[in-house]
């Protein structure tokens, strides 16, 4: 439909737009809405109106805004009045004879734009609904929710955060009573809740709730925090280690450095421009450790002062990204430092927690889209292993897929780790705290993490991996993703990169302990043994993504340089080759 003339808007678009008008409790977002009415913006009301939220890999996000396709109080309050009806249907959740206190939900919030806001809005309808509601004050880092969600016996939680997004960007969290991500069929449970809702008005959030509206102690749930986590490492063992620190403008600078310090560390120097929580991200428009020149303050400063370790967090301190003193290493992401790959840190975390630890019921997890190289570990260590669909939703819930087992360690390649089952979620402190560990030890035995990493390689084979993606802008993008995927599903290639495609899975349907997903794997070489391709679109982002990875076997120290050539050589092919055929296929 081509745009109306100012002025002049279809009729039913119009009516809907002063439907959500007229219960939107946000007077800043009626006036967005208004002005374009006002404006005949009828693509712009569109994009707002005909693409509302929905649960992703992680809950909603999306930009800051008026409308159901952004994110406001209205989408908020509604996704939250839902989230109370279906909990209050589900009398499993209620139980409350392994409970201290009454059914609540955890409400927790970051430092982005209108967090604090947007989190109060979600703890009065939580309230209003006649459940208790337990707030932060102040914005933490969001595996703190997730650890209050079982610490304080919660049925449910919820987190205001955008995680690694923009700027403009912020999301809603949903956490269930066993401290992991809402999965289905919960999510679409409570999607659909939320939209027979109606929204909980002004007068009905006001209060006074009494003990309805707790305001956490964050000391004494901190402290708990940190006992918990610290006993992953233990009291023991080196803690000589110079460490460089940045939370990249968000808000793991109130947890990690105190965190370190407890465990016997020297308080981290500060990365001092990324130091504190700033909302607009001035020195990372896009604020994911993955993306370039994102940890570019950090590596000039570490090379500048010397240290021993780079540690980052993202903005809600859910993912850990760290960097190595690497002396004219080649390819190296800075003056003689490396940034590890979240695969190599992956293998890395598992390779150690397996050789301090003991027992068979240990089982370590990671996603279809990640490195194949902790399956070879497992294997060759006799740890049991699982491979689940992407998101920690997942992961977290990995033990239950292999009855009798404990969840050791879990990750995802986007530098997602879970070294602790006392958080059911990634976790960038404790996975830092267990990094520092690691570097401290290998000092103390003049090694470095990449001697190690080269020994692994040597004995399980090289397994480089790389990211390919595409954004897709605009409201027509899941329209454009799904006819991506169709053509890959309908006619996939029959070679990449030199190598047979030998064998293509989808998991449309699923496949095994995996439920369906639009996800296709398609195996390289002989029996699948050269590499793979995985493409997916993101459950997050308008993007289509596409996970590479090339693999050889164990080889002679002697010819690993070699090896490792070659790998990055079929990955580079690769890259080349899956992008000629997305782009030249839209």
């Amino acid at each position: 439909m081509s745009p109306s003339a100012p002025g002049r808007l279809p009729a039913e678009l119009e009516e809907r737009v002063a439907a959500w008008a007229a219960e939107d409790p946000d007077p800043g977002t009626r006036a967005e809405l208004a002005a374009l009415v006002d404006r005949g913006d009828e693509a712009a009301l569109r994009d707002r109106f005909d693409h509302p939220l929905d649960f992703g890999t992680a809950g909603l996000r999306g930009p800051l805004g008026a409308g159901p396709g952004r994110m406001n109080q209205a989408v908020v309050r509604r996704t939250t009045a839902g989230l109370v009806s279906y909990i209050l249907g589900q009398e499993a959740m209620l139980d409350q004879e392994s409970r201290t206190c009454p059914a609540g939900v955890v409400v927790g919030h970051d430092a982005r734009h209108r967090s604090a806001e947007l989190a109060d809005g979600a703890a009065r309808v939580v309230a209003a609904g006649g459940m208790r509601a337990w707030w932060f004050r102040n914005a933490l880092p969001t595996p703190v929710t997730a650890f209050a969600v079982r610490h304080l016996g919660a049925v449910a939680g919820v987190m205001i955060t955008a995680s690694h997004n923009p700027a403009p960007d912020n999301g809603y969290k949903v956490y269930l009573g066993d401290g992991a991500l809402a999965f289905p069929p919960h999510d679409a449970a409570i999607a659909a809740a939320a939209a027979r809702s109606a929204l909980p008005k002004g007068p009905a959030l006001a209060g006074p709730f009494g003990d309805r509206l707790v305001e956490i102690d964050e000391a004494d749930l901190l402290v708990a925090y940190r006992r918990a986590v610290l006993a992953v490492i233990g009291p023991a063992g080196p803690r000589r280690l110079r460490i460089l620190y940045t939370p990249v403008h968000g808000v793991g600078g109130a947890v990690l450095p105190g965190l370190l310090e407890e465990a016997g560390f020297d308080r981290p120097a500060l990365v001092a421009v990324q130091a504190q929580p700033d909302p607009d991200f001035p020195t990372a428009p896009f604020p994911n450790p993955e993306e370039p020149g994102v940890l570019g303050p950090a590596l000039a400063e570490a090379e500048r002062v010397g240290t021993d370790l780079v540690l980052a967090n993202d903005p809600d301190a859910d993912r850990l990204a760290v960097a190595v003193p690497a002396p004219n290493l080649e390819g190296g992401a800075g003056p003689g430092f490396r940034v590890l790959s979240g695969d190599e840190l992956g293998v890395l975390i598992a390779d150690h927690l397996i050789s301090t630890t003991a027992g068979e019921d240990r089982l370590v997890a990671t996603t279809v889209v990640s490195s194949t190289m902790l399956s070879a570990l497992a294997r060759q260590t006799g740890v049991a292993y699982v491979e689940t669909l992407t998101g920690f939703k997942w992961i977290a819930r990995a033990a239950r897929l292999r009855p009798g087992h404990r969840l050791l360690f879990g990750y995802e390649e986007a530098l997602g780790y879970a070294v602790t089952t006392a958080v059911a979620d990634k976790d960038g402190l404790s996975a830092a705290l267990v990094v520092a560990d690691m570097a401290a030890r290998a000092r103390a035995d003049g090694r470095s993490l990449l001697d190690r990493l080269d020994e692994l390689e040597t004995i399980l084979g090289v397994h480089a991996t790389a990211q390919w993606s595409v954004r897709l802008p605009g409201s027509e993008a899941p329209a454009a993703l799904a006819a991506v995927m169709a053509r890959w599903r309908s006619s996939p290639p029959g070679r990449l990169a030199g190598l047979e495609v030998s064998e293509v899975r989808d998991l449309a349907q699923g496949e095994g302990d995996l439920p369906p997903s639009n996800v296709l794997i398609l195996r390289l070489g002989p029996a699948g043994r050269a590499g793979r391709v995985v493409l997916r679109p993101s459950g997050t982002e308008p993007k289509l993504k596409a996970y590479l990875e090339a693999t050889t076997g164990p080889c002679p120290p002697g010819e690993l340089a070699g090896a490792r050539a070659g790998a990055q050589a079929r990955l580079k092919e690769l890259r080349r080759e899956v992008a000629g055929l997305v782009v030249g296929a839209r």
